[in-house]
């Protein structure tokens, strides 16, 4: 069970972006997502006419390590270590380390 996930609201901590606020737009691979409003570089695009594709500098985010992202406590209003506890039912739910409240029920 992956800890970070596509939709999860998270806080960039380290790097040139450290302390803002976003939620995960997608998983990229094993140790690397792609947050909303993060990691902003201006890309040169070459104009593909075929696929409609117009040229220019176009801003975009680029993926961040997983390491360098925290989830946001709403209940602390601050960044937040994740942990997996199985329930009587079975199910396996990811909680808060610092309150113990359950995230996805």
């Amino acid at each position: 069970m992956r800890k970070i996930r596509k939709g999860d609201d998270v806080i960039v901590t380290t790097g040139r972006d450290r302390g803002k606020r976003g939620t995960v737009l997608r998983i990229v691979d094993a140790e690397h997502v792609l947050v909303e409003g993060a990691n902003r570089v201006k890309k040169h695009q070459r104009p593909i006419p075929m696929k409609g594709v117009t040229g220019g500098i176009i801003d975009r985010e680029m993926p961040l390590h997983i390491s360098n992202v925290a989830h946001y406590n709403p209940g602390t209003k601050k960044a937040d270590r994740i942990g997996i506890r199985v329930l009587e039912d079975g199910r396996r739910v990811r909680y808060f380390k610092s309150n113990g409240e359950v995230i996805d029920a």
